[in-house]
């Protein structure tokens, strides 16, 4: 703390030893205000504490005629068991805003994927492409087995025996056709040599 004595008749009749009741106001004064104040806020914005120290300090050593000129924190000495409470919020801190990025992240997300499908909606064989994608992403992996199942016609029936020209219909006679369903399974292998 760098201070002047504006007023010399002051300063040696209002207080007794201006020296020792400044460094004692000033003591305090940090003490009470570091008190306040979170080992973030201390280790961050230490200029704005040292303004504020200087103006509470200023303030209150005028009756004595003493100006207070420029406060500045160089080491702050905390207790132990200080040390681990501030140690165990600035964890819980980081740890706060370790889970709000995640959650952004994950928002972020969930938007480019709704984007995504809305595209992939619009065209069938947008989805077919990203099938493929992902089975080429998941043969890369050690040797796989994929099973899945190929549809490639559905059941169908053919109607016979409606005569169109006359109009007169004739009972009318379904006839089922076979219904043809296959399972592939596709083995990918990846060549380790």
């Amino acid at each position: 703390m760098y201070f002047r004595v504006m007023e010399p008749k002051k300063a040696v009749l209002v207080v007794q030893d201006f020296l020792y009741a400044t460094s004692q106001l000033a003591q305090t004064t940090l003490r009470s205000t570091l008190g306040e104040v979170e080992l973030d806020d201390l280790l961050s914005e230490r200029e704005k504490l040292n303004l504020r120290l200087q103006e509470i300090i200023d303030r209150r050593t005028d009756s004595w005629g003493i100006k207070v000129q420029m406060v500045e924190m160089k080491h702050v000495d905390l207790p132990e068991n200080m040390q681990r409470a501030i140690a165990k919020q600035a964890e819980a801190e980081r740890e706060r805003r370790a889970k709000v990025i995640h959650a952004e992240g994950e928002y972020q997300a969930a938007d480019k994927l709704l984007k995504a499908a809305d595209i992939i909606s619009t065209n069938p064989q947008a989805l077919q492409l990203r099938f493929l994608g992902t089975l080429a992403e998941i043969a890369t992996e050690q040797n796989s087995t994929i099973i899945f199942p190929l549809p490639l016609a559905e059941s169908f029936y053919v109607q016979k025996g409606k005569n169109i020209s006359t109009g007169n219909d004739k009972k009318q006679k379904l006839k089922r056709t076979p219904t043809f369903k296959l399972s592939a399974c596709f083995n990918f292998h990846r060549n380790t040599n």
